[in-house]
C-alpha cells in the first residue's frame, strides 16, 4: 500500500505528521512524502519537513493525501500540483485530504459532487467547486476520505486503516498508540465558548479574504473534469 503525502511550504506539519504516524504501523505500508524538490519544506511552525521523492519521481500511489495549512492557497493556483493530483487521482485507490487540503482537491476538480470535510473555519468554500461541507471529522464519500481541522487527521488516518484492515488492525494499532484523547470542552464551534469562538473567528477573518480571493479564482479557471 503506498501512501503519498503531499509536502508544501506553510503547511502545517500535524496535518500530515498525525495521519503519517498512524498509517505508518499499517500493514503493508509504504510512505512517500513528494514536494517539487527533495529540498527541505518549512512547516508553519518552523519545523522543516524533509522530502522522499519528487512529483516527477512519485510512483503510483494507493492513497493520495493532500494536508493543509496556510500554503495550500497558493496550490489552489498551481498547475504543476493539480496536475500531479488529477493524474494520480485517476489510478489511487483512495483521493484524500486533511483540514484545508481538500480545497486542493476541490480546485483539481476531484471534489466535484462529493461531501468532503474540512477546517471549519474555510469549509463554506468547497461550494464553489461543487463540494458539499460536512462538519465532521472524517468524511467518507465513495473512494474519497477528507478529514477536518488538524487533529482530524488522526481521527481520519484510523478510519482509512478500517476501510483498508479492518476494526480489528485499526483498533490495534489505536491501543499501540494510546491514542485516548481526553481534551478541554470546546474544540469546534458548537462546542466553544461564546467570547473564544470570537477570538478564534477574528484571527481567521484576517487570513479569509486571501481562501476567498484564491477559492474565486480557482473556481473560474478550472475546466470541468
Amino acid at each position: 500500500m503506498k501512501i503519498g503525502f503531499l509536502l508544501f511550504p506553510d503547511i502545517t506539519q500535524l496535518d500530515m505528521t498525525g495521519p503519517a504516524q498512524v498509517l505508518s504501523r499499517m500493514p503493508g505500508a509504504t510512505l512517500y512524502f513528494v514536494a517539487k524538490s527533495l529540498d527541505p519544506v518549512m512547516s508553519d511552525c518552523g519545523l522543516a519537513l524533509v522530502p522522499t521523492t519528487t512529483l516527477a519521481d512519485c510512483p503510483a500511489l494507493d492513497i493520495v493525501c493532500v494536508p493543509g495549512g496556510y500554503g495550500t492557497t497558493a496550490l489552489m493556483d498551481d498547475d504543476t500540483v493539480l496536475d500531479w493530483l488529477r493524474a494520480h487521482a485517476a489510478t489511487a485507490r483512495y483521493v484524500t485530504s486533511v483540514c484545508t487540503g481538500s480545497l486542493v482537491l476541490a480546485a483539481a476538480g476531484l471534489l466535484d459532487g462529493y461531501r468532503a470535510g474540512c477546517h471549519w473555519a474555510w469549509g463554506d468554500q468547497l461550494t464553489a467547486f461543487g463540494a458539499t461541507y460536512v462538519a465532521e471529522r472524517t468524511v467518507i464519500d465513495r473512494n474519497r476520505i477528507t478529514a477536518g481541522g488538524v487533529t482530524s487527521g488522526i481521527d481520519f488516518a484510523f478510519r482509512l486503516i478500517e476501510q483498508t484492515h479492518g476494526r480489528d488492525t485499526a483498533e490495534a494499532i489505536q491501543l499501540g498508540l494510546e491514542y485516548d484523547p481526553q481534551p478541554l470542552a470546546g474544540g469546534t464551534p458548537a462546542t466553544a465558548r461564546p467570547e473564544i469562538l470570537a477570538i478564534v473567528e477574528a484571527i481567521y477573518a484576517k487570513r479569509l479574504p486571501a481562501v476567498r480571493a484564491a477559492s474565486a479564482i480557482a473556481a473560474a479557471r478550472r475546466s470541468p473534469r
